[in-house]
């Protein structure tokens, strides 16, 4: 029987400077729908403030704009749903088996204080949900409290972007602060793969994390696994 699964998404698009235009990462949305549309499971799209998702330009060219991705983009339907995404208030997290929060830099500045998608992933996760994030989504987690005070991400093993890679990147002098160490300050227990950009992906329980883009699929896949039981 098919589940439910809530994709976050975000509102933001450009850094602090203005001129330099970010947004979701657009494949790291398309391969984890593309699995999970596979396995019969309904899904959904929600982002910080409601509305339009912008996409990130760098993410949309050769050789990162893959099938899957250009797919979503030659697909009015499909694009409609990042011109509508529903706001946090709109969503009752009773009707969903998993959340996943979507990376792009974007996600840096308008996911870690949001509370209505900290509300939403709380009662996920304290209902026996799955909790799960790929990339920079693991920003969407550095602030997010148990029922008890807790951060949900004190003392598990999690991964995401990692400052090397925003090094290697050449984004790195952009960032409004440094993931990687914002996580382990939470005390989460913050590991990566041994080469940067590989895929790499870390269970932790309900709680799965991926490091970066190419990391996607294999996320969507181990959520999956873990929704068959």
């Amino acid at each position: 029987m098919g589940k439910r699964i809530l994709h976050v998404v975000t509102n933001r698009d450009h850094y602090d400077d203005p001129g330099r235009p970010t947004g979701l990462w657009l494949s790291e949305l398309s391969h984890a729908w593309d699995v999970f549309a596979a396995e019969g499971h309904a899904q959904d799209i929600v982002s910080p403030a409601g509305g339009r998702s912008p996409l990130e330009p760098r993410a949309l060219k050769w050789p990162l704009l893959d099938a899957s991705a250009r797919g979503w983009l030659n697909d009015p339907a499909r694009m409609a749903l990042l011109e509508r995404t529903a706001a946090p208030d709109q969503v009752d997290p009773e009707g969903y088996d998993a959340i996943y929060f979507t990376g792009g830099h974007g996600v840096m500045w308008d996911f870690p204080d949001n509370a209505g998608l900290q509300a939403i992933a709380r009662r996920i996760w304290e209902k026996g949900g799955i909790v799960s994030s790929v990339c920079h989504g693991y920003c969407g987690l550095l602030n997010t409290r148990l029922s008890d005070g807790t951060l949900l991400v004190a003392g598990r093993q999690v991964t995401g972007f990692s400052w090397t890679e925003e090094i290697l990147a050449g984004v790195a002098r952009h960032m409004p602060y440094d993931a990687e160490a914002e996580m382990k300050r939470r005390g989460a227990r913050y590991g990566k793969a041994l080469l940067p950009f590989v895929s790499h992906v870390v269970t932790d329980g309900r709680l799965v994390t991926g490091q970066n883009p190419g990391s996607a699929k294999a996320i969507a896949r181990q959520v999956a696994r873990l929704l068959r039981g």
